[in-house]
Order: C-alpha cells, then structure tokens, then sequence
C-alpha cells in the first residue's frame, strides 16, 4: 500500500467514523497548521456524509489571507483512499493543493 497522498484535515476527516466507513481504518496524522484561509459553515444534505460523520453542519475554507490559522491533521492516503475522500467530501467541496506551515505541500478540500 503507498500512502504518497497527503491530506490535510481541518474537519470530520478526523473523526473515527468517517475514516472507518471512507478508508476501511483509522488514520495516523501529523499535526500542522494551515493560513490564508477562514473557515465558514457548511450544510451538509447527503446522507451517506451524515451517516457517516453524524454531523449536519461542517466547516469549509474560503480565501482569507487575514484569517487566523487553521490548525488540524496531515494524514498519509493512497490514491484510491484519497478517491474516496473526493466522493464523501461531494459537491460541497474541491481539492486544491495548498502549502503548510511545516512547508509540506498537501491536498486540502475548500468550500466548491
């Protein structure tokens, strides 16, 4: 299994749940912190992501070069686990690379 794929989590990709029902195991991140981004709300309406993270509200990223940092997790993916990130995160969501404070370059979902 190559885990080359690394993703940062700000939300319910942390959650033990999500990452058993997504992944098939649970995850061992990095913490790092992620600037030039807010964190804003985000209805959430399908139900495979509420039943998989029980939560109807969960944050997104928008643009904010004046925005406090975001701390979370770096989590080491396949590709095919990052595939399935791309399905639970759905239409409320795009993947963009974006560069940490650790200075690792990883994926992270911002609001679609």
């Amino acid at each position: 299994m190559t885990t080359d794929q690394l993703l940062f989590s700000y939300g319910t990709l942390q959650l033990e749940s999500v990452q058993r029902s997504q992944f098939g195991r649970l995850l061992e991140g990095e913490d790092d912190v992620l600037a030039g981004y807010a964190v804003v709300d985000i209805q959430i309406r399908d139900p495979a992501v509420l039943d998989a993270s029980g939560i109807e509200i969960h944050r997104g990223l928008v643009a904010d070069p004046e925005a406090p940092p975001i701390a979370g997790k770096v989590f080491r993916l396949t590709a095919a686990e990052l595939a399935a990130a791309d399905i639970y995160e759905s239409e409320n969501y795009r993947r963009e690379a974006a560069i940490l404070a650790s200075g690792i370059r990883a994926w992270v979902y911002v609001k679609a």
